[in-house]
């Protein structure tokens, strides 16, 4: 993969999401509480699958590498976010520019396929209980978290290839608080149809194929649970995917609102707060989403709290 800067000026310009100072200082204090709830929650669910053996299974093996694309996620975005908050220089080179870029893609390709894993693993789980641990072998779990990630590189590999064969010459401003995709095409001085249609084709592929995927799981899971006839039976069963439908729903929905559509319908504000959603805010609820209500989880915290104090009463 080679980089090459085509363009005349030195840096881009990340303007944010406002230019008044006393809302930059609310945002700073906001999106740093939202910071350290994403790392402290995610972090924490990798450690509790990972110390307790009883969460060893697929689907908590799926929601550790949910919670590591999530903490990754924000990773990328909110810190540099963060400083330009608080700094008057916003700027950003263009290597970094293209970096931070990539990586949103890589990651954000990746979930979507992740996401339709996790769907697939509660398919098996609620409409072939008897044959889940046959069907849903430590081998599969492992080829379907390989597969996300290759399809999130070769999607974050084309669209890096796309975006930079295009030049900037004009202005180096970019009215956003990252380095998306929408925002640099808006800058280019070359013309980007090629490009927004390469962007088109495999953002379109990436999204519909991965909700198809999903859609398929749902509709059999619920075909599944209308014909459970006790009402305890069909709460238990909903239960289980509820949680997973819901973050599912959400980072479809902004992700689908900011880049299934053609560039002449790019909206300033509305995108901002689509991108606030899906780059800040949903990588800290994840980690709430399918932890509050899961009784497993909860368990697994009160067994490792209560081992760690009997190896120190032992001490």
């Amino acid at each position: 993969m080679e980089y090459r800067n085509n363009t005349n000026v030195p840096d881009f310009i990340l303007m944010g999401l406002t230019d008044s100072e006393e809302i930059q200082q609310v945002l700073f204090m906001l999106f740093l509480l939202i910071y350290l709830i994403t790392v402290l929650g995610n972090i924490g669910m990798i450690l509790i699958i990972h110390l307790d053996l009883q969460l060893h299974t697929p689907m908590y093996f799926f929601l550790s590498h949910l919670s590591f694309l999530d903490l990754s996620y924000s990773t990328v975005i909110t810190p540099k976010t963060l400083e330009n908050l608080l700094n008057s220089n916003k700027s950003i080179s263009f290597f970094g520019c293209f970096m931070q870029m990539s990586f949103f893609v890589f990651l954000g390709a990746t979930e979507f396929f992740l996401l339709s894993s996790m769907a697939y693993d509660r398919y098996v789980a609620i409409c072939n209980p008897l044959h889940y641990q046959v069907i849903m072998s430590t081998r599969l779990c492992y080829a379907l978290i390989t597969g996300s990630y290759m399809i999130g590189f070769i999607d974050s590999l084309a669209m890096f290839l796309s975006m930079n064969s295009l030049h900037f010459c004009k202005s180096n401003v970019i009215y956003h608080f990252f380095c998306d995709l929408n925002p640099l095409l808006a800058l280019s001085c070359t013309y980007t149809h090629d490009t927004e249609t390469m962007i088109f084709i495999f953002a379109g592929s990436t999204i519909s194929v991965s909700l198809i995927l999903l859609s398929l799981s749902y509709i059999s899971i619920l075909s599944s649970i209308l014909k459970i006839k006790s009402s305890s039976g069909k709460c238990k069963a909903f239960s289980t995917c509820a949680s997973h439908l819901l973050g599912v729903t959400i980072f479809y929905a902004t992700m689908i609102f900011s880049y299934l559509k053609p560039k002449k319908s790019y909206s300033l504000g509305k995108d901002q707060v689509a991108s606030v959603f899906y780059t800040i805010v949903i990588p800290m609820l994840n980690p709430f989403i399918y932890s509050l209500r899961n009784k497993e989880v909860k368990n697994a915290v009160i067994r490792i709290m209560q081992m760690r104090e009997n190896s120190r009463q032992l001490r």
